[in-house]
């Protein structure tokens, strides 16, 4: 059984300020944690309850990982969902990559996404369209929280991500190596009638906001999804679906 100082060591990665410190962060979930178990990712351990590992026990135990069972009431401060699953795991952050070597032929780019759950849906999104880099500005959510990690499904396991990104020098710096800078917008140029070519960087921003001035100035193209109802505006996720279904197969 688990040690209250390690309990108190992985509760602690439920705040942001701890998960930077130690570079470690907590999927929960079996779609999540076997998504990161066959990445790159380094698992420290996994956590299950006794009831979890009497039942699915052989799941966590062909990866050769660390295993620590953990009492069911003290499982609950691991996790922030109402009703865990039972298992969860430590995995260590990814090296850092450099943000100004992508080479995708598209490139993300998410601008004020504050909402955890919102900037998870956007990675599943971008996995299940074959996008593998994606640029979070300074004001994002932390792609590493429970909430986001649990709504990404596991596709933060699938994806390069660079976040705290000073989103203006990112694209005065790729549109020097001819990327069009592509910016989705409530007014702009028809999506549907829109000519993709070349490199691109597709910019979503915040529901609330709207890309930023900066952000405007940069961008070559402003895009629109076309209303048709009375929909004062779309959720973010949901806009980015139907942008990368478009762009994802042109780029």
């Amino acid at each position: 059984m688990i040690s209250k100082n390690k309990l108190k060591y992985y509760s602690s990665l439920a705040r942001k300020k701890d998960r930077d410190i130690q570079k470690k962060f907590i999927a929960e979930g079996l779609k999540t944690i076997e998504e990161g178990l066959g990445s790159s990712y380094s698992c420290e351990v996994v956590l299950v309850t006794a009831e979890y590992e009497n039942t699915y026990g052989e799941f966590p135990r062909k990866y050769n990982v660390p295993i620590e069972t953990v009492e069911e009431k003290d499982f609950s401060k691991l996790t922030d969902t109402v009703s865990p699953q039972g298992i969860a795991a430590v995995f260590n952050y990814p090296k850092a990559k450099d943000v100004n070597k992508i080479k995708s032929g598209l490139i993300v780019c998410l601008e004020n996404i504050a909402d955890p759950g919102n900037l998870g849906t956007i990675i599943r999104n971008c996995d299940w369209f074959g996008v593998t880099d994606i640029v979070l500005s300074k004001n994002c959510a932390d792609p590493f929280s429970p909430k986001t990690v649990r709504s990404s499904m596991g596709s933060i396991f699938h994806v390069n991500i660079y976040d705290e990104t000073e989103l203006s020098t990112f694209l005065e710096i790729y549109k020097k190596k001819s990327y069009r800078v592509l910016c989705a917008d409530t007014e702009g140029e028809d999506l549907y009638s829109f000519q993709a070519e070349g490199n691109s960087i597709l910019i979503l921003a915040s529901e609330a906001h709207g890309p930023s001035v900066d952000v405007l100035r940069l961008s070559d193209h402003r895009i629109t999804i076309p209303r048709y109802g009375k929909a004062e505006s779309l959720n973010v996720a949901s806009a980015s679906a139907i942008l990368l279904s478009c762009f994802a197969t042109k780029l």
